[in-house]
């Protein structure tokens, strides 16, 4: 009997034992993220990322991640995935195409984490507000990196070309008040007096006081009359009219190169020594402008500062799988990364003393990060919490206040929280997108002779209207009357 009580009880402690052992396995997640700072992340220089991580974190959460870094082909390659359920966290974007936030959530793609947020490291990471201004339908499913989460846009102009010509940036106020200064850099031989880097953005950072909600950047049709709360036909606004007719002016005056509405200008353009005048987001530290561009840039505001929830998701992370266990690892991963700065800079710049190193400068109260690596090279801005983030080298020791400051002096604006889905009318807003390329994008870029305008406006209108832009209006009217009812 002795003998058999003792084998019972050992039994029991072996059971025990086993079941810690299994209590104490890693919950997996595979976690997918981008990279804008390398043609292409070193896969092999990821994989020690990735296991330098899971080192740090091993007594720390019950969670080991599964890292995969790319560049271009992300997009991509991440939809495919996503429809492979290999993917459990995934970096994206109020702005992306095809795995941005304005499709996962009506593709029941995401995870609503609202119920699982309260109480945890990730929850308190951050103010309630920023939470609030990034729910989708009222509900948590994104977790937003803590950057400059409200939207704003900057004159920007190259540092030497302002010294050289004793601009006084300071007092410009509006985009006609540089066109003196593009006169004067045209005759002093550059090829790019306004490089406007060819984006669809360009009428969105310059027209103040409209909300655009359509998130693609290249069918803003769309928007909120801040002052009247209004929906608004961009493209019949005398505020629209104004703004091509001063581009196309430019255009034929040459002050905007042909190779902009052409779309032949590059990335590399910017950092040539072509050009004098462009934009830029507006941001608590330039620093990673003057990096982007190759050489230093100062600028002047251009717009008011206003917080929606299409800027606070301009990078976020999208729990994408239904396994609970996942999502709660997720969610602690996440909390641990917004928190530990050790972690965070693991995240973002990679091992230490391969990818980055530390330094403090004279006259530096903090160490700073000074990237080394072609290998493995993030921004904090995609990657964690701008206030646990180590600033880099030429970023200022109270980077963290500045974006506290910076965020928190916004103005709110009108329509903050509403977010369109354009499933309904996916079709024919594909079809109004299609035309943008065609008519838009040219007449945005200076393609478009000023006297012109009106006529070409007018056209483009009519064939949007035939391809079902007055049903998408309806469609963005009814959405935003539903949305301010409740």
């Amino acid at each position: 009997m002795k003998k058999l009580v003792s084998l019972v009880l050992a039994l029991c402690m072996l059971l025990s034992v086993v079941a810690v052992a299994s209590a104490e396995e890693k919950v997996v997640i595979n976690v997918w993220r981008k990279t804008f700072n390398l043609a292409q992340p070193d896969q092999e220089q990821v994989k020690k990322v990735e296991a330098a991580i899971n080192e740090y974190i091993a007594d720390k959460a019950n969670v080991q991640i599964v890292l995969t870094d790319m560049a271009g082909e992300y997009e991509d390659q991440a939809k495919l995935a996503l429809a492979n359920n290999e993917i459990d966290l995934l970096w994206t974007a109020s702005w992306e195409a095809t795995i941005g936030t304005n499709d996962l959530v009506p593709a029941n793609a995401v995870a609503d984490i609202t119920d699982y947020l309260p109480g945890t490291a990730l929850y308190g990471s951050m103010s309630e507000g920023q939470w609030e201004a990034t729910k989708y339908n009222g509900r948590n499913y994104f977790i937003p990196v803590y950057k400059d989460n409200v939207e704003g846009y900057d004159f920007m102009f190259r540092k030497d070309v302002v010294d050289q010509y004793g601009w006084d940036i300071s007092t410009v106020k509006t985009l006609a008040d540089v066109e003196p200064m593009l006169i004067q850099a045209k005759e002093g031989g550059l090829k790019y007096p306004y490089l406007t880097q060819k984006t669809s953005m360009f009428y969105r950072w310059n027209i103040d006081k409209f909300d655009f909600f359509t998130a693609d950047a290249s069918t803003n049709f769309f928007a909120v009359d801040r002052a009247s709360n209004e929906v608004v036909n961009v493209l019949a606004t005398a505020d629209y009219v104004d703004f091509c007719k001063l581009m196309g002016k430019w255009g034929e005056m040459g002050l905007i190169h042909e190779d902009d509405w052409t779309k032949v200008t590059t990335d590399t353009t910017t950092q040539s020594q072509d050009w004098a005048m462009s934009w830029w987001t507006d941001i608590p530290v330039n620093a990673e402008a003057n990096a982007r561009y190759g050489q230093e840039v100062v600028m002047t505001p251009a717009t008011q500062r206003y917080a929606h929830s299409t800027s606070a998701l301009g990078s976020c992370y999208a729990i994408t799988t239904t396994d609970e266990a996942k999502i709660k690892a997720a969610i602690d991963f996440m909390g641990l990364l917004y928190t530990d700065s050790k972690l965070a800079d693991m995240y973002t710049f990679g091992i230490e003393g391969e990818d980055f190193t530390y330094t403090q400068e004279e006259g530096q109260t903090i160490q700073h990060v000074t990237q080394t690596s072609e290998k493995y090279n993030h921004s904090m801005w995609e990657s964690a919490n701008a206030t646990i983030v180590t600033p880099l080298n030429n970023e200022p020791d109270d980077k963290a206040s500045l974006y506290d400051a910076f965020n928190g002096g916004a103005l709110t604006s009108c329509a903050a929280g509403f977010r369109f889905d354009k499933t309904p009318v996916e079709a024919e807003y594909a079809a109004c997108q299609a035309l943008f390329d065609q008519y838009g994008f040219v007449l945005e870029n200076g393609g478009v002779p000023a006297d012109a305008v009106e006529d070409y406006i007018a056209q483009y209108q009519a064939d949007l209207d035939a391809a079902g832009f007055q049903t998408c209006l309806a469609e963005f009217q009814n959405q935003y009357n539903a949305w301010k009812a409740q």
